[in-house]
């Protein structure tokens, strides 16, 4: 079936963000618009006419950039189980991603990028509302939950979400790179363990 021109214009963005996350992940700022260009199979001038030129690409490929954690098993959990299941179910999940055997590109996509965003303002502001987003969406599955006899507010899910941010990738970090082998349930309990009264803060 032959594709319309929003189509293939979407097609072809698609091709190039995804274009770019690999060579970005090999290269990092060494990354060219050739080799990008050349992945996607298609030519410079697409850039251009999609994306203005290299960094408007580059910023595409921030801003389409999401993080790691997939959520969707934890949007099944019913909104009336506790915090704690929640918690648990995150730690799951982070766990499955990071023995996933693309964990380890992932990864290094991620330290590449890193490379490439701290010496371009506008692509660090770019990922750190990438960074933001990603942080509310999880703020959001976890406020409203009983804790303790009462429902975590939005400030103690924030301290929560932090928190478990900085633990889960700690770990998952160790179990790409085969330091340890930390099972699903240790990453439940660890999380789990971040669900106190001193993390939480004052409701």
């Amino acid at each position: 079936m032959r594709l319309t021109r929003a189509q293939s214009k979407a097609a072809n963005r698609r091709a190039l963000i995804d274009a770019a996350r690999e060579i970005v992940g090999r290269e990092g700022a060494r990354a060219t618009l050739e080799d990008i260009t050349e992945l996607a199979g298609l030519t410079t001038g697409a850039v251009y006419s999609l994306f203005g030129g290299k960094n408007g690409l580059m910023v595409a490929m921030v801003d389409d950039y999401a993080g790691p954690l997939d959520l969707r098993p934890v949007e099944e959990i019913e909104p009336g189980r506790p915090l704690e299941d929640v918690v648990a179910a995150i730690a799951r999940q982070y766990w499955r991603m990071s023995a996933d055997p693309q964990a380890a590109g992932l990864m290094l996509f991620e330290t590449r990028l890193m490379e490439l965003v701290l010496n371009d303002p506008e692509l660090l502001a770019k990922l750190n509302t990438a960074i933001n987003a990603a942080e509310a969406h999880l703020v959001g599955h976890l406020v409203g939950r009983e804790h303790a006899g009462a429902p975590v507010t939005r400030e103690q899910a924030v301290r929560l979400a932090r928190a478990l941010k900085a633990l889960l990738s700690g770990l998952g970090q160790a179990v790409v790179i085969g330091v340890h082998g930390s099972s699903e349930e240790y990453f439940a309990d660890a999380a789990c363990s971040l669900a106190t009264a001193r993390v939480l803060g004052p409701a």
